[in-house]
This record gives structure tokens, sequence and C-alpha cells, in this order.
């Protein structure tokens, strides 16, 4: 081999093992690492069926289930419900669109003595008379607004309120009396409107708690309306 073959073979000797070299001194490539998965959003759409139970406290008119002849002479009623709740919903974007119903066995009452009027004229008789709510039942839209497994929602529709109240005398005229106090005991189912807010907080893809107030105007005879607050909660199964 001539001294130029030499030469070139020295050359490129020496330029792999400096390749080596470099590459020996590189840093390891980083390993790779698969993407993170992307979290699911949680869905509120489907059927639901659940339980209530909550408190109630408002108002009512005990004469409008004797007579729609007497005068306002509504007392203060509280007391506690529970029942069931069915519904459905669909969720488009961040809303969520839905019907419910619900029908609870309830236990709200209240007593005061009374002195009925007509036209702010009495009629010699006063009254022991207790109230008392034994039944509620409402049917309500719901708009809600979802933000994960959080929806805030609210709700609006009629109702339907279980009432019934009694009454004796303390004196005066004898309950029965023609012309005066006709009946002092009546029951009647009286319907209404129910308004209100709430949350709902979906703990697994299925089952959900919530947490609601509902005010709900019950009407009665001629000018007669009666007041009921609700704070009820609830837990719900999304089929």
């Amino acid at each position: 081999m001539n001294k130029m073959g030499k030469f070139a073979t020295a050359i490129a000797a020496s330029a792999i093992v400096g390749g080596y070299a470099a590459a020996a001194d590189l840093p390891p490539a980083p390993a790779y690492k698969a993407p993170a998965p992307v979290a699911a959003v949680y869905n509120w759409t489907g059927f639901y069926v659940g339980g209530n139970a909550g408190y109630g406290w408002g108002n009512q008119d005990p004469l409008v289930l004797f007579s729609n002849r007497f005068d306002r002479a509504s007392f203060n009623i509280s007391g506690g419900m529970i029942g069931g709740t069915f519904g459905a919903q669909i969720q488009q974007g961040y809303v969520v669109l839905g019907l419910e119903g619900d029908l609870d066995w309830a236990d709200i009452n209240g007593s005061s003595v009374v002195a009925p009027s007509i036209l702010g004229v009495g009629r010699g008789v006063t009254l022991n008379t207790s109230s008392s709510i034994s039944a509620l039942a409402t049917v309500r839209a719901r708009v809600g607004i979802a933000m994960d497994n959080v929806l805030l929602y609210a709700t609006g529709g009629g109702a339907f309120v279980k009432s019934t109240a009694s009454a004796s005398t303390v004196a005066g005229v004898p309950c029965g009396t023609l012309g005066v106090l006709p009946d002092c005991s009546g029951s009647s189912w009286r319907p209404g409107i129910s308004a209100g807010l709430g949350v709902e907080y979906g703990f697994t893809p299925n089952w959900s708690v919530k947490a609601e107030y509902l005010y709900t105007k019950v009407v009665g005879t001629g000018v007669s309306t009666d007041d009921l607050n609700i704070l009820r909660g609830g837990i719900n199964y999304r089929f």
C-alpha cells in the first residue's frame, strides 16, 4: 500500500473511533410516554327513579275545606314528608332538560282557635281548629347546567296537595247548624303550582344525590291560597 492509501485508511479509522466515542458521550434517548387518558365526561341523560325526604312549613286556611263563604283564617303548619321520585332528562352540552314527578306522604300540620267571619262580620262561633297536609304530588320541568358530575337546576310545574281539617266549637252555635256552619270537617285534593332550585351530585355513573328547595302555592276556593315551603334531599338511580 502506498503512502496515500495508508494515510486515507488512518483518517477513516480515526473518524469511526471518534464517532463511537461521541455516541457514547450522548445522553440516553428519553423513554416513550403514552398520552394521558382523557377523563370521561359525566352523562346526565336517562330515566331515573329515587326517594326523597324533607321538611315543610307554611300556612293553611282550614275554613275553605268547610265552606267557601268564610273570610281568610290561616295559621302556621309544619312537619315532615317522605316519598318517591321518577323522571327523565337529556343532556346537550352543558344544558340538561328534564321532566320530574314525585308523590310524598306528609305529616305537615298545625292548630289554632278560629272565629269564622263572612265579609268581616262574626258569626258567633269560636272553633278549635286543626289542619294538616297528608300528601303532596308535583309534576315539574327541570332545566339545569351540568359541570361534569355536578348539576345545578331550576324547576317548576304543577302541584296537588291533600288537605284535611277538623274543628270543634268552644262556645256559641254548634257545628252543623243550618246556614251558619254547615260542617266542621273536610278533606280534598287541591291544585297549585310549585317552583324551586336544587343541586344534584353524581357519585357513580348511575347514582346521584340531591338537595332542593320548593315553594308551593295551593289554590283554595275564592281568593284563598295556602303557602308551603319545602326543603328536602333525595337519591336517584339513573338507567
